[in-house]
């Protein structure tokens, strides 16, 4: 379904689906903000109250679990994206 990391083939592979006219716009990144919000915010004022550590170490922290966690999420959500607007377009497009 994928030709780079994010970017979507022009068709599929195995049975030549034309994928160009289905697009994700910003749906996935979203998605990401909304659950990587919801899990490192609490997680971060857990670590805070529990071990007041440095600024630095929650810059490093969380720098590193919001990127790993980005990378991670942004190309599967992306995927589904896609998958959702096959399923629910309309049958005259």
């Amino acid at each position: 379904m994928f030709d780079g990391y994010l970017t979507v083939r022009g068709s599929c592979a195995v049975c030549g689906q034309n994928l160009t006219e289905h697009d994700s716009g910003d749906g996935p990144a979203v998605f990401v903000i909304f659950i990587l919000g919801a899990v490192v915010v609490p997680l971060a004022l857990w670590v805070e109250a529990a071990f007041e550590p440095p600024l630095w170490v929650h810059a490093v922290l969380w720098g590193f679990a919001v990127m790993g966690g980005t990378l991670a999420l942004l190309r599967p959500l992306k995927g589904v994206m896609v998958a959702l607007h096959y399923r629910h377009r309309s049958p005259g497009d």
